[in-house]
Parts: structure tokens; sequence; C-alpha cells
């Protein structure tokens, strides 16, 4: 088979992620993919209780409904009944001297499916694409992105190596078997540098979706303003990367595809006064004892736009929580929402 670096970055290359049973994988699967598509008598039973007789019975309903969801939440906290975290290889404490070196955790493992055929979320794939760049730049892949990250005056961004003196470095946080908050434990992520292994800030992470944003936009007004500094990617290379991917899907929001490196939802609307959808891109984090979020929502701009701002225009959301298994991404939708509307009203 043959494996591109388009598959890696858009996750469908087959190669595994922290789960090494194909079964259970297709198992989890099966399970979301029913969790979304709500039986038929699910569906008659809520049309029952809509056309409900008396005022008595739907009231009822109502109320058993906010108590069934106060607790669930109350019951829900975050990393409880998380199956994620229980791979074993999520806390690999092993140092490894070069992403070329990790590779041999899974590089004699089958691959699941045939390249191209199939979507699955792998953070090894990431750690192939960074074997890539190394060979492909004749640099350390670190050396290589901690020299993008100060082009980009990322300077609060670096590796989360255990040994360093990181000025600032949060401790993180998850949840026991009892429900109870403590101390995430000791792990290092060398083997993993490019699917999470570098520690940044919010600050840092909005100049990152800024560069991003203005990359996408400047080509709009390079006629108009010729003392527009171009961006540090070209235009057409972020409208690919922002580009959905066919059979791809993306576990956090339903409307969504999966891109390069990004999950994208695509601008739609089917009919008059029908919900309306933006375009933006987004990415979650998980690790152990973090998670995070940043969201990129683009004002829509026509080609040739001008007016009183240049790029970036838009609203950029980031979460960065030093707690493990919290869902970010809905939350950060929504802020962006408020200050994009916020935005327009003015």
């Amino acid at each position: 088979v043959t494996i591109t670096t388009r598959l890696l970055v858009s996750h469908l290359s087959g190669i595994r992620h922290y789960e090494k049973d194909i079964t259970k994988v297709k198992e989890e699967k099966e399970k979301a993919n029913r969790a979304l598509k709500p039986s038929k008598s699910h569906q008659d039973k809520e049309q029952k209780e809509k056309e409900g007789k008396g005022t008595e019975k739907t009231d009822g309903v109502k109320q058993k409904k906010e108590h069934d969801s106060e607790t669930k939440s109350r019951n829900s906290r975050p990393g409880r009944n998380d199956k994620e975290f229980e791979q074993e290889e999520y806390y690999l404490k092993e140092k490894f001297e070069s992403v070329i070196e990790s590779l041999k955790i899974f590089k004699n493992d089958p691959l699941f499916f045939k390249p191209g055929s199939q979507f699955l979320y792998s953070t090894y794939g990431f750690t192939l694409l960074s074997a890539v760049v190394e060979r492909a730049s004749g640099q350390k892949f670190t050396d290589y992105m901690l020299k993008m990250f100060r082009d980009l005056d990322m300077l609060s961004t670096v590796l989360d190596d255990n040994e360093a003196m990181i000025y600032n470095r949060a401790r993180c946080y998850t949840y026991n078997k009892k429900g109870r908050l403590v101390n995430a434990p000791y792990v290092d992520n060398s083997y993993k540098w490019a699917g999470g292994g570098f520690l940044s800030s919010v600050g840092d992470l909005l100049k990152f979706g800024n560069a991003l944003l203005y990359s996408y936009q400047a080509g709009h007004f390079t006629n108009r303003n010729s003392k527009l500094l171009p961006g540090y990617l070209k235009p057409g290379t972020v409208a690919m990367m922002w580009t959905p991917v066919p059979k791809t899907e993306v576990s956090w929001d339903r409307d969504g595809k999966y891109a390069m490196a990004w999950a994208v939802v695509e601008p739609s609307q089917r009919c008059g006064c029908c919900r309306r959808q933006r375009l933006y891109a987004s990415h979650t984090g998980g690790a152990v004892g973090a998670s995070s979020v940043l969201l990129i929502l683009p004002e829509e701009l026509q080609p040739g736009a001008a007016g009183p701002a240049p790029p970036p225009r838009g609203v950029v959301v980031t979460i960065i929580c030093n707690m493990q298994s919290v869902s970010l991404n809905s939350t950060a939708l929504k802020i962006a929402r408020e200050f994009d509307k916020e935005k327009r009203e003015q």
C-alpha cells in the first residue's frame, strides 16, 4: 500500500491510535454511530410526549427531563468513565531522543484498514508525519517547530520537557476512580511531539490562530492595499487545509468533517429562514491532565474586499484547561458566535 502525507494529515492512513485491538475500535465506532441515530421507538416516544394531552402530563415530562439532565450533569465529572485514557500508551515514561526512534512503538503493527478507505484519528499518524518533516527539512523536528514558533512570536510555546525549567508551567489534574481530584501522573511526551508534546499559552494560541486567519484573508485585500504584508502561509494553502476531506468525521461536532489537521464546518443554509451554518475551523486537544481548543470563525469576505479594518477579520477563541477530559469545542463556538454577533451589531 501507499501512505501519503495527505492521508496522514487527514487521519486516513490506517495507522492505529492508542488502541491496538481493531475489534474494540470497530465496536466503539458502532456505539458512537448508534448514539447519533435515535431509534424509531425513541422518536415515536418523543413525538407522543410532544402531542400529550393535558398540562399535567406535559409538565411532568418536562420536570422528569430536567431532573434527569441535572442528575446526568452532576454525575459526569471530567475524566470519569473516559475509556480513551485507559490506554497504557498515554502513560509512557520512556525518553526518546528523536522522532525517528519513537516510530518503533508502532512501525511493526498492522494497518487497521487500506489507506484512504476509512477515517481513524491517530496520534501516531502525526508521529510519522513529524518524521517526514524531519527528513524533508534536514533538521530535528523539534528545532524546526521551535523556529516556526519564534517566527510567529509564540515565545511561550515550548516542548513539554519534564527536565527543563519552564516559567509559569501549570500543574495538571484529573479525577481518580473515586471521583476525587488528584495530580495527573508523570508521563514523558517525547514519543508524540507532533500529536501532543508542546506546552503553550492562550496568548500564543491566539497569535497562531490570527496568523492563519490573516493568511486565509490576505488574498482578498492584495489588490486594494499594496502595503499589506503577505501571510505566513499562502491563502490557497490555508483554504486547502480548511477544505473537508471525504470519508472523514469529527467526534466533537456532527456537522463537521476533518480536513488537514483541522475539523471544519462548512457554510450552509438549505432554505430561506432555515438554520444558517457559518464556516469555522477548530481543533481540540486532550492529554494526561489537560484539555484545550483553538477555534477560528472567519468573517465572510468577498474577493477584492475593502474596509477600514485589514485582516485578520473574524473571531479566534482558545481555551486551555489543566484538567483531563473536558469538552471545550461547544463552549468555544458559543463564545465565538457571541463576539461575532456583537461585532455585526456595531
